[in-house]
């Protein structure tokens, strides 16, 4: 399982990518706001940020998102950065084997003993197939197989439906042909963020000698939407390696929640119930297909055990923000250290 080199020219690639797709007026906006946050200037912000992402590969959202604004330069060399870990992913994960994670479809088929919920997927003439699972299922989710952040996911009610045929010729036409059984989530996580299944991130490289390692873990918070992704106004906090928040909740957009909004529950108390099975689970599924070393699994924990929900070969980033935490690091030595890079 040697990994692959990976070359000069990709870095100097994706840098161009982003120098093409630069949006001058959001990278304003969030130097104006990491200023404002920050009590610092927003010129010499600015300017940090730009030589940052130049220099450095720190993302825009990261240099916010992570507060770099208040570190140190060593502090921030301990940061995990969205340019490093789309690196990271094309140096560990095989391109033969990555296909595999981008159709939700494909996925649930290898990983369908892990999933714990039903699942369907939309036939031309399944109406009547659908209508039977609703029927066993009266709250179901669907999915647009292939997607990202949440997007082309929505949650459907029988009671709701009095043409079964026209229904089923809505979702196809949609592409919503994903059909699952709604997840039930433990009743420590219905307590903080009700009405989602709230999902925790866990991300895994399969090292060398072919054991499993947790790199990183964080905790999703919804607003009661069918997702808990930041489009659908959900948050995170990242987690100690034992399951406990290391502070309060962040979104993307770098707002602080010290509680949730709607329950108002303390988000720094917060412990992934069932620790030791989310363990197990994830050494088990992320040896489902080695080839894919450094992955970002998506999983909720219910009354009887977590389950899977999603993998993602691009693990992305769900790292510390220190005005949340009062932690000052962030998780590469981590990457490093399971790595060997």
């Amino acid at each position: 399982m040697a990994s692959r080199g990976l070359p000069v020219t990709h870095r100097i690639r994706v840098l161009l990518e982003r120098a093409r797709g630069l949006d001058l007026a959001s990278v304003t906006e969030r130097a104006k706001f990491t200023a404002k946050a920050h009590g610092k200037s927003y010129p010499l912000v600015l300017a940090d940020m730009l030589w940052s992402a130049a220099r450095h590969r720190v993302g825009f959202n990261d240099y916010m998102e992570f507060d770099f604004a208040i570190l140190t330069r060593a502090e921030r060399a301990t940061w995990v950065t969205s340019p490093l870990a789309l690196e990271l992913s094309n140096r560990y994960d095989d391109p033969a084997h990555v296909h595999r994670f981008h159709d939700k479809i494909d996925f649930n088929r290898d990983f369908d003993r892990f999933l714990g919920r039903e699942w369907l997927a939309l036939t031309p003439d399944g109406a009547g197939e659908l209508e039977a699972f609703a029927q066993r299922h009266p709250v179901f989710i669907a999915k647009v197989p292939v997607s990202k952040s949440g997007l082309g996911v929505r949650r459907y009610a029988a009671a709701d439906v009095a043409d079964w045929a026209a229904f089923h010729a809505d979702l196809v036409a949609k592409g919503e042909v994903l059909i699952e059984e709604r997840i039930i989530q433990h009743p420590d996580l219905e307590a903080i963020a009700p009405g989602t299944a709230n999902t925790t991130r866990v991300t895994t490289f399969v090292k060398d000698d072919g054991t499993v390692e947790i790199i990183n873990m964080a905790q999703k918070f919804g607003r009661g939407q069918v997702s808990d992704q930041a489009s659908f106004g959900g948050f995170y906090t990242a987690l100690h390696e034992d399951g406990r928040a290391m502070g309060m909740g962040y979104s993307v957009d770098g707002h602080l929640f010290e509680t949730h909004p709607d329950t108002g529950v303390r988000i720094a108390d917060f412990q992934l119930p069932m620790m030791a099975e989310v363990r197990a689970l994830i050494t088990e599924v992320a040896l489902v297909i080695p080839q894919v070393r450094y992955v970002g699994w998506d999983v909720v924990v219910t009354p009887t055990g977590p389950v899977l929900v999603e993998g993602n070969w691009g693990a992305g980033v769900f790292e510390n923000k220190p005005s949340a935490t009062g932690i000052r690091h962030g998780h590469l030595p981590r990457y490093r250290a399971a790595m060997g890079f």
